[in-house]
């Protein structure tokens, strides 16, 4: 995915409205990625270079005609899925506890207390520990 193509695509208020209108539909996982790199694009230790996909990839999220519509049961936020995955694996090393604690609080808000025992979350959480050891690596 270019991300750069959807950058101009992103706004704060874009993403709130997006994430507010859709929570329950696009369900935990979506809307947990979409925090992480919310959060991450927002934290003053994330390069440059990392905020350019963080704000595509948000544009992509929010952008109101998707390679599969959102109003489709089930696979209408697969789409937007796969490019959160994308760019959490790419820019992991961004992602500190600060940003996952934020995202968490965020997503408590938002869908309640017990979506953060979701397996869903626990496993983003555990791909971006092994994304994180990856890049360290390279």
């Amino acid at each position: 995915m270019d991300a750069s193509k959807y950058q101009k695509y992103f706004t704060a208020d874009g993403f709130w409205s997006k994430l507010k209108k859709g929570a329950k539909k696009a369900g935990s996982k979506v809307i947990y990625s979409g925090l992480l790199l919310f959060y991450a694009l927002e934290s003053p230790k994330t390069p440059r270079r990392v905020k350019v996909q963080i704000y595509g990839t948000l544009g992509y999220l929010i952008l109101p005609l998707d390679l599969v519509p959102d109003f489709l049961p089930i696979i209408g936020y697969v789409d937007d899925l796969s490019a959160l995955a994308l760019a959490l694996a790419a820019v992991a090393k961004s992602i500190d506890k600060d940003v996952k604690q934020k995202a968490k609080n965020k997503l408590r808000d938002l869908l309640g207390d017990d979506v953060l025992k979701s397996k869903a979350i626990i496993d983003i959480d555990g791909k971006l520990v092994v994304d994180q050891e990856k890049s360290e690596q390279d």
